[in-house]
């Protein structure tokens, strides 16, 4: 046993001295390719963790509304009857190096959206969800792509990113979705995004960004169903620095797979409007 013992400690240090990259993982895959040579990366996408309950590492708890209770925090009271459907599943955190790395007076807003979060966070009244949360949002997105043109749809609230492979110029006004501008470094596809307004988090948990967010995004196919996404992400006003997000997305593989229709706008109207009703509602 204890020759065992040291053979997997041996085994375990190699690994982590030399990280297996996607591309090593898979030395003999081949890029599918469009008739122009651009790799392919036509289908419906979707990722596999909690990023969007929390960039970062984060444990199970009740609710991601509490208040404090007897022997600790419990759902807060307009989300107690969601029982265990309204927990928050723990999660392996997708930020380089483990923590945003949040300006002391960004950390103080960043806790008052967690206070608040039943009220801020644009996911509940179905905002357009920004970059890079629409990646990692528990929908599918499809990519629709030609040798000239690149364009993403998601399923969420009819979201949709029209990526420019020619660059048009500073975006004209800002927007929930900013400008993409796409470029090839090798078999990689490199969208720079601007133009964002304020008004979009990045998560469940309040994590949010200023107008001046940009971000660089990186798609690169490692496998026939597997494609690496990478985002890099600036905003001076909120972060000491620049920081990366990276996470494996999975190509759709069921029959007839495609984008449901959930423009959840109508879903929210009571919510949002409920109270101008000539007799609302009971709350």
């Amino acid at each position: 046993m204890r020759g065992l013992a040291t053979v997997l400690v041996a085994a375990v240090g190699l690994v982590l001295a030399f990280p297996l990259t996607p591309a090593a993982q898979n030395p003999a895959y081949r890029v599918p390719r469009l008739p122009g040579g651009k790799p392919d990366f036509n289908g419906i996408w979707q990722v596999l963790n909690t990023a969007n309950y929390d960039l970062e590492d984060h444990m199970a708890r009740p609710a991601m509304a509490l208040r404090a209770g007897p022997f600790g925090p419990v759902p807060a009271t307009p989300v107690l009857a969601l029982g265990a459907v309204g927990a928050v599943p723990g999660g392996i955190g997708v930020v380089e190096g483990g923590a945003i790395p949040y300006r002391p007076e960004a950390l103080e807003q960043r806790k008052q959206n967690q206070d608040n979060w039943l009220k801020l966070d644009p996911e509940i009244k179905c905002y357009l969800p920004g970059v890079p949360r629409a990646t990692y949002l528990p929908y599918p997105f499809q990519i629709v792509q030609s040798d000239s043109s690149f364009f993403i749809a998601y399923e969420y609230a009819g979201a949709v990113r029209d990526i420019y492979m020619k660059d048009p110029g500073p975006p004209p006004v800002d927007s929930w979705m900013g400008q993409s501008v796409g470029r090839w470094e090798g078999d990689t596809l490199v969208v720079d995004v601007k133009g964002f307004n304020d008004r979009t988090w990045f998560d469940r948990s309040g994590n949010f960004h200023s107008d001046g967010l940009h971000v660089v995004e990186r798609y690169t196919r490692t496998s026939p169903d597997v494609m690496q996404y990478q985002a890099t992400i600036e905003d001076p006003q909120t972060f000491t620095r620049s920081w990366k997000i990276s996470m494996p997305l999975y190509r759709r593989q069921e029959p007839g797979a495609q984008l449901m229709d959930f423009k959840c706008v109508e879903f929210v109207e009571e919510l949002i409007y409920g109270e101008w009703r000539k007799t609302p509602l009971p709350r």
